[in-house]
């Protein structure tokens, strides 16, 4: 293949060195083009441009030493490992050498040959002479050949595809690549002082210099996060500039009715965030807003206000839910807030539409708007929903939706709907700015008076057995207690590891020391009528003890519940463990989240050391950021957008400013058409029809 012949969608297998066996491979790591090849970053680089003489090695040095192999001797230990030991000799010296577990290696080596090998010297315990024993790579050289020398990229592997293939094969594909067209305007590479893509690219991979390498990463960072802002603002545009919106009056009579009849008085958040939704919803342009609140903050509250506003002015409301649960108790507390002030609330689950009869009538009356406000699940975004006038649209826990459903709901009316999303996830800044770009945020930081704060204690396997008589006396006290569990059931490849999955927790539980207390499981596997059952009965106090998987980590409202029990508490991230521990606390009686846990893996310990110093969720979800990095919040938050390959939310916190800066000052130059009308082109260059998909939605 020649550069003329070149094409980024061509099949990866084309490229010199590949091949349809080794493109089989590729296809593990989601390489099946020449784009996804060019854009499978290195995870790290080995600094291979010098080679140091055996006799100036240092200790905990990462080296490169050539040298001749000798004194080859390979043996198996009792356990089944194999230790292939040489010496490596310069002309300055020599100095061991040892292979762990590469059995693989007993045919490819033999005294005489000459490697070029990177290493970390070490000092052997038994001899107390240096050594190498933490090999990084090697390459066998030919008689007279010279060692690859330069800052060589480390890439994220699979199968038998080692460092000295991507290499290859890397700078096979740069050779015959076209220089890369620009995509950025050229006010920004000058502003920012930004190389140009092509020599990003090319840098990334073979760079010369650290200093090079780190120009060449913040610019391809940048163009990662620059295009995922220049979307969602292209997103809030369109929805802005292009579709008619709605505009309600000034708080009315009703509205003012509802909220003197509220049972509590509002925080001051509350009020201050009421004030900007009115003032949102005044507007000609469509809300979209995005309430931030920690769980238990009254973000409901603000949405039923809101709701009612819309109805005082004519308009109808959707409320979606992720649950049947969910959908079920806001159904409840609306009706005994609004009932007496006729406002019309109906219920939209899939329960409901099961039967044609009962679906057929419910949308009938939507469609009539002899209901003012639907809450429900997904089935509000069914074919069959149409209103007659939908003013506003709320989302509930909106990181189980993402952006194509927002969407969907705004095709329900004529006018676009205004869109409340609210979220008992914090979200830290830096992703609030990538994920939810299109939206404008407000926050909830204030708790209502007299909600006590939950005490969190991490405990060990060994203590399990006083964590549970505590969560008997509990329930002989008269309260209620979850168990929560990572797996439903033990499967082939959890069977060695220390896990309890919800099933045998439960029979443990139910036969054990909870024997004579009315017991329940739930989990994702049971059928939608079987929850609900097990769920109305703890709601209804008939199940005192719940054993579950995170299936109650949304939407689970149970004032008599005391204690939340975590097992294996590890394996959950900050920001879950927070959602869980929010399950309870939620009555008067003082709570409880004891989180069991002998992982001493990775941050294990550290991230149940944060749960027990804070409840602060804001802080848990930006160490959470920190900790495990930003795939799960992409992952749940916004689906559509691509994934970012190279830049780090957290880590380039800086780059996502200014990108945000820049997307900002280019999208709404109103003179800059021609990038607007390249824009699209460049997003597609870069990500292909996934964003484009995101974009016409």
């Amino acid at each position: 293949m020649s550069r003329n012949q070149f094409e980024f969608t061509d099949n990866i297998m084309y490229l010199k060195g590949v091949g349809p066996k080794r493109a089989k491979m590729l296809e593990k790591l989601n390489i099946f083009t020449m784009y996804d090849f060019l854009t499978h970053y290195p995870r790290a680089y080995e600094d291979r441009r010098y080679i140091t003489p055996i006799n100036e090695l240092e200790i905990d040095q990462t080296a490169v030493v050539v040298g001749r192999l000798s004194r080859l001797t390979v043996r198996t230990t009792s356990r089944g490992m194999t230790i292939i030991n040489g010496i490596l000799v310069d002309n300055t010296g020599y100095i061991p050498i040892t292979w762990f577990n590469q059995d693989y290696l007993k045919d490819k080596l033999e005294d005489g040959l000459v490697l070029a090998v990177v290493g970390k010297v070490k000092l052997d315990g038994w001899s107390g002479r240096p050594v190498i024993s933490q090999i990084n790579t090697f390459t066998i050289l030919d008689y007279g050949e010279k060692p690859m020398l330069g800052i060589l990229p480390i890439y994220a592997s699979t199968g038998s595809l080692n460092q000295n293939f991507f290499r290859a094969a890397m700078d096979n594909l740069l050779y015959i690549m076209p220089d890369l067209p620009e995509i950025l305007p050229d006010v920004v590479l000058k502003e920012l002082n930004l190389p140009s893509l092509d020599s990003a690219m090319r840098a990334v991979h073979f760079p010369k210099s650290n200093e090079q390498l780190h120009a060449a990463r913040r610019r391809l960072a940048f163009d990662e996060l620059f295009l995922i802002q220049c979307g969602l603002m292209l997103i809030k545009k369109q929805t802005q500039d292009e579709r008619l919106g709605i505009s309600c009056k000034k708080n009315g009579k009703l509205l003012k009715d509802v909220m003197s009849k509220l049972p509590f008085e509002l925080t001051g958040d509350q009020k201050k965030v009421f004030k900007v939704v009115a003032k949102d919803m005044e507007s000609k342009v469509p809300m979209r807003r995005l309430i931030q609140g920690d769980v238990g903050s009254g973000k409901t509250v603000v949405a039923l206000l809101a709701l009612v506003k819309a109805v005082e002015n004519g308009f109808q409301g959707a409320f979606m839910a992720p649950t049947e649960i969910l959908a079920s108790q806001h159904y409840e507390k609306f009706v005994k807030q609004l009932e007496e002030f006729g406002i019309r609330v109906g219920l939209l689950s899939a329960k409901v539409t099961r039967l044609k009869k009962s679906r057929e009538k419910i949308y009938q009356q939507i469609a009539d708007h002899e209901i003012d406000i639907v809450i429900g699940t997904h089935a509000i975004l069914q074919e069959g929903v149409q209103f007659k006038n939908l003013g506003l649209v709320v989302t509930d826990e909106q990181h189980r939706f993402g952006v194509a459903q927002r969407s969907e709901l705004e095709k329900k009316s004529e006018k676009v709907p205004d869109m409340l999303v609210m979220t008992a996830t914090p979200i830290p800044r830096t992703m609030t700015l990538t994920v939810y770009g299109d939206l404008d945020v407000s926050l909830i930081k204030q708790m209502p008076p007299g909600r006590k704060p939950i005490e969190t204690y991490a405990r060990k396997i060994s203590d399990r057995k006083k964590v549970y008589t505590f969560v008997l006396n509990e329930i002989k006290s008269g309260r209620q207690a979850f168990v929560v569990c990572p797996l439903i059931e033990r499967s082939e490849s959890e069977k060695m590891n220390h896990i309890d999955p919800a099933t045998e927790m439960y029979d443990m539980l139910s036969n054990g020391i909870f024997k004579k207390i009315p017991c329940g499981l739930l989990h994702g596997k049971m059928k939608s009528k079987e929850k609900d059952e097990i769920m109305e009965k703890f709601r209804a106090g008939e199940i005192k003890l719940l054993v579950s998987t995170t299936v109650v980590e949304v939407g689970v409202d149970i004032p008599n519940a005391s204690v939340m029990v975590v097992e294996n508490a590890e394996r959950f991230g900050l920001a879950q463990l927070h959602q869980l521990r929010g399950r309870v606390g939620r009555g008067s009686d003082k709570s409880y989240c004891i989180l069991i846990s002998d992982s001493d893996k990775g941050n294990a310990q550290e991230r149940l050391d944060i749960m027990e110093t804070t409840t602060d969720g804001f802080k848990l979800a930006e160490k959470d950021l920190q900790l495990r990095g930003p795939g799960q919040f992409f992952g749940e938050a916004q689906h559509g957008l691509p994934d970012l390959k190279i830049a780090d939310v957290f880590r380039d916190y800086e780059i996502l400013i200014a990108a945000r800066d820049a997307a900002e000052k280019y999208i709404t130059d109103e003179n800059d058409l021609s990038y607007y009308a390249n824009l699209r082109k460049n997003l597609a260059i870069a990500y292909g029809d996934k964003f484009n998909a995101v974009l016409n939605a």
